[in-house]
C-alpha cells in the first residue's frame, strides 16, 4: 500500500522530550518504519517548523518525511496551531496532486484529521484517526489551564462522524470515545502504541556513576515531557513522603526538558518544580537531568530501581511500556493507557494521580522487597514482548488499513468453482 501519516506538530523528525515532543513523534517515526518495513511506502507530512528544512528528508528505506508549509518556519505551540491548518490542508492537497492517490490516510491528532478529510474529499482515500487525545477529556482535567480553542471538541466531533476508522490507543480511550463523542463501537478498532526491544531491554546500572548515585541507593526515576499534568509534582511529594512516613531516602531523577542542561528559564515547569522539591526538604535529592536523546533512555530505565509515572489523565503514554522492557518496575496513575499496560501487582503499581502518600507506601515496598521488584521487572519484560512492540502495531494497523480497501469482485465462474 500507499500510505500518508499526518502529524501537524508531532514531527518524527524532533528532538523529543520537548514541550511539544513526546509519546507521538515516536509513535509517528516507529510506525512508520515498521510499516515500510513490512513492504509498503510511507510519507509522513508534518508541518514546517525551521526554514533549514528541506522539502524531503528521506527517514529511511520505502519512508520519507515532507514538512509543508504552514505559518511561519518557527516553533508554533500546538494550542496555536489551528488557524494555519487550512493553510496546511491546502499544500498538502498541492503536494500530492500530481501522485498515485494514497491507499489510505491515517491522520495523527484531530488537527491533522482536518487535512485527512480534505485529502479524502480530493482523490477519495479513505482516513483512518488517532486523536492521541480527546479535548472533551483534556477539558474534564485541566479545565481553564486548557489552551486549545472551544472549536477543538466540535471539530473533533465532525471527525469521529465521517472517519472511516478510529483507531483508539487503549479501551479506556475507545469507551470515551463510544460515551463522550458518540463513536459507533463497530467503527473504533484498539491498537496500541509500543516498544523498539532492539533499542530497549535490560542493561547495567552505570549511569549511575554520572549523578554521583552509589549502588546501594533507592533511585527513582520520571522521565517525559515536563509539563504540570504529569504530576512530576506529585512524584517529588511521594518521594517526600517516602522519607517522612517510611523512614526511606531516594533520589529521583527528572528526565526532559527544552534543553540539554537543565535550565528554568527555557523550561518554567522546572523552576516549579524546584520549588516544590526545596519546600518538601529533598531539594538535594532531586536531580534535573535535561533532555536526553533516545539513545540514552535505556540507561535511565535500567539504573532506576523503579519508573513513576503518575499524570493526570494519560491517553496512552509510552515512557511505562519503555521501562517495562528495561525490565523496571513501573508504579503509574490508575488512568488511561497506565492502567491498560501496567499490571498492578504483577509488572508494578497503579496508584490514584493525586496521591502522595499512596505513592510513598508502593515506593517502599518496591524498596523492602527487592525479590518482588525483579519479579515485576521479569514480569514486565514478557508483556512488553507479548503484545507491545511496534511490530504487534504495524500488523494490527495493516489490518485496519486493509479492511478498508477495495475488495476484487468475483466472476461468476470463480464464485461456482468455490460452490
Amino acid at each position: 500500500m500507499k500510505i500518508a501519516l499526518i502529524s501537524e506538530h508531532a514531527s518524527p523528525l524532533a528532538t523529543l522530550g520537548s514541550i511539544d515532543s513526546g509519546g507521538q513523534n515516536v509513535y509517528v517515526a516507529y510506525v512508520a518504519r515498521e510499516l515500510a518495513q513490512a513492504g509498503h511506502t510511507v510519507d509522513v507530512f508534518t508541518r514546517r517548523d525551521s526554514p533549514e528544512l528541506p522539502p524531503v528528508v528521506y527517514f529511511g528505506r520505502n519512508v520519507r518525511v515532507i514538512p509543508v508549509p504552514a505559518g511561519p518556519a518557527c516553533f508554533i505551540p500546538k494550542e496555536s496551531l489551528l488557524p494555519h491548518m487550512e493553510e496546511f490542508s491546502d499544500n498538502m492537497v498541492t503536494c500530492c496532486a500530481r501522485a498515485r492517490p494514497y491507499d489510505v490516510i491515517h491522520a495523527n491528532f484531530f488537527m491533522s484529521g482536518i487535512a485527512a478529510q480534505r485529502m479524502r474529499d480530493e482523490y477519495g482515500s479513505p482516513f483512518v484517526i488517532t486523536f492521541h487525545a480527546l479535548g472533551k477529556v483534556r477539558r474534564l482535567h485541566q479545565g481553564s489551564a486548557d489552551g486549545f480553542p472551544a472549536s477543538r471538541v466540535d471539530i473533533e466531533e465532525m471527525l469521529v462522524a465521517s472517519a472511516d476508522r478510529i483507531v483508539a490507543e487503549c479501551p479506556q480511550d475507545r469507551d470515551d470515545l463510544v460515551n463522550l463523542y458518540d463513536a459507533r463501537l463497530d467503527d473504533v478498532d484498539v491498537v496500541p502504541c509500543g516498544v523498539e526491544t532492539t533499542e530497549l531491554g535490560p542493561g547495567s546500572r552505570h549511569l549511575r556513576k554520572e549523578f554521583g548515585i552509589g549502588d546501594d541507593e533507592f533511585v527513582v526515576l520520571q522521565l517525559g515531557r515536563l509539563v504540570p499534568r504529569k504530576g512530576i509534582d506529585n512524584v517529588i511529594r511521594g518521594v517526600a513522603a517516602l522519607e517522612r512516613e517510611d523512614g526511606i531516602t531516594a533520589k529521583l531523577l527528572v528526565v526532559g526538558g527544552e534543553s540539554d542542561n537543565p535550565d528554568p528559564a527555557l523550561t518554567p515547569e522546572i523552576g516549579r518544580l524546584q520549588a516544590i522539591a526545596e519546600a518538601e526538604g529533598v531539594a538535594d535529592r532531586v536531580i534535573f537531568t535535561g533532555r536526553r536523546p533516545r539513545t540514552a533512555l535505556r540507561d535511565f530505565y535500567c539504573a532506576a530501581d523503579v519508573f513513576v509515572t503518575t499524570p493526570w489523565y494519560e491517553p496512552f503514554g509510552i515512557t511505562p511500556l519503555e521501562a517495562m522492557a528495561c525490565g523496571c518496575p513501573v508504579i503509574g496513575a490508575s488512568v488511561g493507557g497506565i492502567k491498560h499496560t501496567v499490571v498492578d501487582g504483577v509488572t508494578g503499581y497503579l496508584v490514584p494521580p493525586h496521591d502522595p502518600s499512596a505513592l510513598a507506601d508502593r515506593l517502599a515496598r518496591v524498596r523492602v522487597n527487592p525479590a518482588r521488584a525483579r519479579m515485576f521487572g521479569r514480569a514486565g519484560i514478557r508483556r512488553v514482548c507479548s503484545a507491545f512492540t511496534w511490530q504487534h502495531v504495524a500488523a494490527s494497523l495493516e489490518s485496519v488499513y486493509h479492511s478498508l480497501q477495495p475488495q476484487p469482485e468475483i466472476r461468476f465462474d470463480e464464485r461456482m468453482a468455490r460452490l
